[in-house]
């Protein structure tokens, strides 16, 4: 199993989207150690003393697939769900300053919480979904997939061009563009989709 992320795929108003879409997309990957699934609580990572929250959508692959066409890509997804996209902004900052990866920053364990996955069939538009975050019952962020500089389609068919897509490989499909912020021990979190509470833990 694979798990990928987009960064920075998200703006305030849809007419920002064209400027943005330059066909460079920021992708990354975790491993398979830094998910959290079954709403268990979070560990706070003793590595950061700086970590910042990004709730995202998270597409499940249903089938293998190799240089996707864009028409066709929608049709590889099976599931979506809501997780988070942890990120040691201290220890990312300290590898970019040494132009080195993102790895240790978005890879640690518990880097990737995401809940229970709802069919794909449940959408009657991928392009216009809405979700959520709440940290100890605060609205934080707002996102809906309408703002995606590169929507699901276009994510997976870039993707494949470089590697196969396989049957459970995940994709985090990036974050609002307003609302990102740091999450301390202790915090509550709350992610929902239309409206359906799915992630729900703490940071321990």
């Amino acid at each position: 199993m694979k798990i990928l992320g987009i960064g920075k795929n998200y703006v305030e108003s849809a007419d920002q989207i064209s400027e943005n879409k330059t066909g460079h997309q920021i992708i990354f990957s975790k491993p398979a150690s830094s998910l959290v699934t079954d709403n268990k609580d979070v560990v706070f990572p003793s590595i950061t003393e700086n970590l910042i929250y990004e709730a995202e959508l998270v597409v499940k692959i249903g089938k293998t697939g190799k240089d996707i066409a864009l028409a066709d890509a929608n049709g590889y997804i099976s599931e979506i769900a809501i997780g988070i996209d942890f990120t040691a902004k201290d220890v990312l900052g300290e590898s970019r300053d040494k132009k080195g990866p993102w790895d240790l920053a978005k890879g640690f364990d518990g880097a990737a919480p995401i809940s229970a996955f709802k069919p794909v069939a449940d959408f009657a538009d991928l392009t216009n979904i809405n979700f959520d975050l709440k940290i100890n019952d605060k609205p934080l962020q707002d996102g809906n997939t309408s703002l995606m500089i590169y929507n699901f389609a276009d994510i997976i068919a870039h993707v494949s061009k470089f590697m196969t897509l396989e049957p459970g490989d995940l994709i985090f499909t990036g974050t609002p563009a307003v609302g990102v912020g740091q999450t301390f021990k202790g915090d509550h979190l709350q992610a929902s989709i239309e409206g359906e509470l799915l992630l729900d833990f703490k940071m321990v």
